[in-house]
């Protein structure tokens, strides 16, 4: 199958740090990834090549059959659907969460004069009730909860029908019922052939939804381990990335993990 993302030997320089070194990924048009590790580890950086919001220092990094550097990313990036705490910051306050989703048909940030038909404030419509938050449709954005306003961002990336969807730490700051409803819009949205390559970030496994995978763990810029979840989401793997000895269950799809000893990291 043809690679959604395909990074070569790609690495990231700011001044003296080294923020990602000689990564080599690939995703598939099929695959819904979680990359996990601590922070610092480089998470948010490879994402941001993923998204084509940033050129790699060195190596190469194809996105959507496009290689970064040689290629116009105005026209790219409407192709890729991404959540993150800086669009989230962006969106004015006052703004209908209606028009958050249906302006993503523009690429913009709060509305202002175009123009948009049927179709456009139907799609928007439909998405808003895929996850849950069509009774939110006239409310400001700024009045919405943390969970709430996860659901329309979302529901916001999905608006262009993207090929490529990424979530970037979609459960930072929810509460434990706000990160149980966001799996389960989540989980739902990985077991829909439909939908698109899916990368999310997450510093916790409690967060993967089910229907994920694969798993990348980093860190320190680095690749720890990288492969089917089952291959990837074990106490060894999780130790190595997190530098602290862990413990991982899985139960009903789900994984857990905790502190244990030299004995539970195996």
């Amino acid at each position: 199958m043809e690679a959604v993302v395909e990074l070569t030997q790609v690495s990231i320089r700011r001044g003296n740090a080294l923020l990602l070194d000689h990564i080599d990924w690939r995703v598939e048009a099929d695959q819904r990834w979680v990359v996990l590790g601590p922070n610092g580890a480089g998470k948010t950086t490879l994402v941001q090549i993923c998204a084509a919001q940033m050129h790699p220092s060195s190596g190469r990094a194809v996105v959507l059959g496009e290689e970064l550097g040689h290629t116009d990313v105005f026209e790219l990036r409407p192709r890729i659907g991404l959540t993150s705490a800086a669009i989230a910051d962006r969106i004015p306050k006052g703004e209908r969460v209606a028009d958050v989703v249906v302006s993503a048909s523009y690429a913009v940030i709060g509305r202002w004069r175009e123009e948009y038909d049927d179709m456009d404030h139907e799609r928007a419509q439909d998405l808003l009730i895929e996850v849950g938050a069509y009774h939110l449709a006239e409310r400001q954005f700024g009045t919405l909860s943390e969970g709430e306003r996860k659901r329309v961002q979302i529901a916001r990336a999905l608006m262009t029908d993207p090929e490529l969807l990424i979530l970037d730490e979609p459960g930072a700051g929810l509460d434990l019922a706000g990160r149980e409803d966001l799996v389960s819009i989540l989980s739902a949205l990985a077991y829909d052939p439909a939908s698109p390559a899916t990368i999310m970030v997450s510093h916790h496994v409690e967060e993967i939804p089910p229907g994920f995978t694969h798993a990348l763990l980093m860190r320190r810029g680095k690749v720890v381990a990288a492969g089917a979840i089952d291959d990837v989401v074990t106490a060894r793997n999780l130790s190595a990335a997190f530098g602290m000895p862990l413990r991982v269950d899985r139960a009903e799809g789900r994984f857990t993990a905790r502190r244990g000893g030299r004995r539970a990291v195996t």
